[in-house]
């Protein structure tokens, strides 16, 4: 399947997009299985896109950049992987083959972004300290504008070059390898959900892992009902908790009020 002008502009849009919103408004967030099942409906195969950015939404799950540090674009990743696995037709581990890698790629790509922002940021507040407001204005669009290229420019590259390069990499590696590459396409999300049990508090409520794991394995429980399931156990500890702390602050303000009348 070939990719049209259009779809390959469409995309490229929605990688522009994507950044802008990143680092402007922000109604979206970094959930790549948003992108990949736009990137899917764009292509006309919406499944293909879910799945490739439910598996990489599963590997984010783990990895957060703090402060001002950068991370793997995991939503390029998907934008790319999804545009490669619906026009190749060679499955999930096909795309993630070349979107992966870009979306490690951006990492540094932003380091780049950000150390020119705060050439542009300096300059913006040079003129600011000259009360030159309007060339200090007319900077500032300078880097709304540039920020999103960050993302743009690599998708547009990869899906308009990247299946070219990706089927002659495939019709190159034998067999052995790409069973490798599924393989380790399937392994990748369990690592992702191991980051995250890394932060969780597994001392105090690791059973409930057990008992989904139980659920879903055994018991033939579909995930959503599992989820429900969760969520009910949550708002239950929710409670107990609040009624816990409520109860020690009116204990506490007995105990004060007990002493002032001693005293």
């Amino acid at each position: 399947m070939g990719m049209s002008f259009l779809q390959a502009s469409s995309i490229t849009l929605l990688a522009y997009i994507y950044n802008l919103d990143r680092h402007a408004t922000q109604f979206f967030g970094k959930m790549p299985i948003l992108y990949g099942a736009i990137t899917g409906m764009i292509l006309g195969d919406v499944k293909t896109g879910l799945m490739v950015g439910a598996t990489l939404q599963l590997m984010s799950l783990g990895v957060a950049n703090i402060g001002g540090s950068s991370m793997p674009d995991y939503i390029v990743a998907a934008i790319i992987s999804a545009a490669i696995s619906v026009t190749t037709g060679k499955g999930i581990a096909a795309g993630m083959a070349i979107g992966l890698p870009v979306g490690m790629l951006t990492m540094n790509l932003d380091v780049i972004v950000k150390l020119i922002n705060s050439a542009i940021a300096k300059k913006a507040q040079t003129f600011a300290n000259r009360k030159q407001f309007g060339k200090m204005q007319k900077m500032i669009p300078i880097a709304t504008f540039m920020y999103p290229l960050e993302a743009a420019l690599p998708v547009f590259l990869a899906v308009v070059f990247g299946k070219t390069v990706v089927e002659s990499i495939l019709n190159f590696m034998p067999q052995w390898f790409t069973v490798g590459l599924n393989v380790a396409g399937g392994m990748l999300p369990a690592v992702g959900i191991a980051m995250l049990l890394v932060y969780m508090p597994m001392k105090r409520y690791g059973y409930w892992i057990i008992i989904g794991f139980v659920l879903s394995a055994f018991l033939k429980m579909p995930v959503l009902g599992v989820a429900l399931l969760g969520c009910a156990a949550a708002v239950n500890q929710f409670k107990n908790e609040n009624t816990h702390n409520t109860n020690v602050t009116a204990t506490m303000a007995n105990l004060n009020k007990e002493d002032m009348e001693d005293e």
